[in-house]
């Protein structure tokens, strides 16, 4: 029997009030370089958040309405946490982390630009590379006062922009449920830290020392759908990560199991509604 995931170095989220949204600020950024396997540890704020990394891929987990979910996103995908939802953030590789703070005005702001709604959930959004570098400006300038209009009006526009992308971000469906029970969540966990280390169900059950059978009731009880399908959203967050280090497309199918590019494609499309040529082309 394979051992469970390892621990990890897990750190204190960096103290929230400096970089804390007001007023003046409705719309804070910060950096954070993060190591292989580092953990910043459960929190949560009273500001919305967005989360994605300039280099390196990162896993968030969220708690939200009494249900767990992870999302594996690589630097060209960023995380939407709502205020109030306790999360927690792991560099699944050595990560050069960015995190947008967006208080009460700026999210009203969001809101009204938008018609399609959903801010109220996490949920999985492109970044575009406008709205890449407008983050890294804000981040970059962090820790400087606003001083003299020049530097207010500035931000502002900045501001005004971040909102405008936002709003235009494209909502993508990926995302893992995770299960409460503490069977299932061992088994999901593992399946996250190494989604490669068994090929199949039964691999899976007989590290659970459970069966196939058993094993598949589990993820119909506990989250409402079947291995496969909470296995194909991993595989396809699995492929992210690998398209955003240029593999080409045949290496990712091969390495995830695939016994063809086409077969590979064909899951894909079927996931997002789109080719993996257009779906992993910002990744």
């Amino acid at each position: 029997m394979n051992p469970l995931p390892r621990r990890r170095a897990s750190v204190p989220p960096l103290d929230p009030r400096r970089y804390a949204p007001s007023a003046e600020r409705p719309l804070r950024a910060k950096a954070r370089q993060m190591a292989h396997q580092m953990n910043i540890q459960p929190h949560q704020h009273a500001w919305a958040q967005l989360v994605f990394s300039m280099t390196g891929a990162v896993r968030v987990s969220a708690q939200q309405a009494g249900a767990d979910s992870s999302y594996l996103v690589p630097p060209a995908r960023a995380v939407w946490i709502p205020p109030g939802v306790v999360h927690a953030v792991t560099a699944v590789e050595q990560a050069d982390l960015r995190t947008l703070y967006l208080g009460e005005a700026a999210v009203q702001a969001l809101v009204a630009r938008t018609t399609g709604g959903g801010w109220s959930g996490c949920r999985v959004l492109e970044v575009s590379p406008l709205l890449r570098e407008l983050v890294l400006q804000l981040a970059t300038r962090a820790d400087e006062p606003l001083d003299g209009p020049a530097a207010r009006e500035r931000e502002g526009a900045i501001t005004t922009l971040v909102v405008d992308e936002l709003a235009q971000a494209r909502a993508l469906p990926l995302g893992l449920p995770l299960p409460t029970g503490p069977r299932l969540r061992r088994v999901c966990e593992a399946m996250i830290e190494q989604p490669l280390r068994h090929a199949d169900i039964e691999g899976w059950a007989g590290e659970a020392s459970t069966s196939a059978r058993t094993l598949s009731r589990w993820f119909r009880d506990e989250l409402g759908t079947s291995y496969a399908q909470w296995r194909q959203q991993l595989l396809l967050a699995r492929a992210l990560q690998l398209a955003a280090r240029k593999q080409p497309m045949q290496l990712i199918a091969a390495e995830l199991g695939y016994a063809s590019p086409s077969a590979f494609s064909a899951m894909v499309t079927r996931a997002v509604g789109m080719p993996p040529s257009r779906f992993f082309a910002e990744a």
